[in-house]
């Protein structure tokens, strides 16, 4: 049988600060899916001097896509080459690579090639692949731009902060209650309404409804993925409240001591044009960020109180 047509496609910005600042952010895997709007997490599973091994869960389409990549990094000639050694239907095949170029004048220019070919060459598959790959490559070269030409931007608006719960249960009980999302109307008094898929394995896509102190309602859309064999789950808000831009998190569980620790970690950026308008005129980014922190962190400090209760229940042993 031959081999799959390939395609190419090739996307370009420029950027108004230095190349090594750029080069930071495209090296920094981990950070994606706070950098990234189509990112929602990144594993690295391997990483030596000069590659690594990344297993990376994003948005393409609509849909939640995972797939593995093997990185080649050239910090000297501020390259960065890439190829998917596991893809994700309908995609056969993945490369490509990030290259920058200094301007005379400063700054710098980004290219991000793409190189794919799609499952027996399906045309409907080549259309769908061309126009993921032309979406998030835009929003990516975006997010590149304003990330390094405001560098500071985030200082007063991007915090992260957890908290803890102290069980004495069977960890998988308490896991079992953070994966099952899709009972928590039943478990949760703070949920009011939620929406779930699994469209693969490990892979949750859900809508939730949660029910303020004051009786307001908020909705959200999360990407989680869960990992049974160690015991978290991470997730990415792809629809947020009003007041944020950005909302990751993880449900972890360690042992401590003669029981477990539980903890539920937040990161969040603000959206700083909407606190006026919630907040008042006159309201700062400290205020958005405690009533920010007391609204989240109170639902995750509730959820964890439900989990302990359940896990330490004689059924759930």
């Amino acid at each position: 049988m031959p081999a799959p047509t390939s395609h190419r496609a090739v996307h370009r910005t420029e950027i108004d600060a230095p190349a090594d600042r750029v080069y930071a952010l495209i090296r920094d895997a981990a950070e994606w899916p706070r950098h990234f709007t189509p990112t929602v997490h990144v594993e690295r599973a391997e990483l030596g001097a000069r590659s690594e091994r990344l297993r990376i869960w994003a948005t393409a389409n609509g849909e939640v896509k995972h797939w593995t990549s093997r990185r080649n990094l050239d910090p000297d000639a501020l390259r960065v080459r890439f190829r998917q050694e596991v893809c994700s239907a309908p995609v056969a095949a993945m490369s490509g690579e990030w290259v920058l170029q200094e301007r005379p004048g400063g700054g710098c220019e980004l290219t991000l090639h793409h190189t794919f070919a799609a499952v027996d060459d399906r045309p409907e598959d080549v259309d769908w692949i061309t126009t993921a790959t032309d979406r998030n490559s835009r929003t990516e070269l975006a997010n590149i731009k304003a990330l390094a030409e405001r560098p500071d931007t985030d200082a007063d608006l991007l915090f992260s902060f957890e908290d803890s719960e102290a069980v004495h249960a069977p960890a998988q009980a308490v896991y079992d209650f953070l994966a099952q999302a899709g009972k928590w109307p039943d478990r949760l008094p703070h949920v009011s309404r939620l929406d779930l898929t699994e469209p693969s394995d490990g892979v949750q896509v859900m809508t939730m409804v949660t029910r303020a102190n004051d009786g307001s309602e908020h909705t959200t859309e999360s990407v989680r993925v869960c990992f049974p064999e160690e015991l978290r789950v991470v997730y990415k808000q792809i629809g947020t409240p009003p007041l944020m831009t950005l909302h990751t998190g993880e449900w972890s569980i360690r042992e401590a001591g003669d029981g477990l620790l539980v903890t539920s970690r937040h990161t969040i950026r603000l959206n700083e044009a909407a606190i006026p308008g919630i907040l008042g005129a006159d309201a700062t980014p400290a205020d958005a960020r405690a009533r920010v922190r007391t609204a989240v962190g109170g639902n995750s400090a509730a959820t964890l109180a439900l989990a302990k209760r359940f896990a330490e229940a004689p059924h759930a042993a």
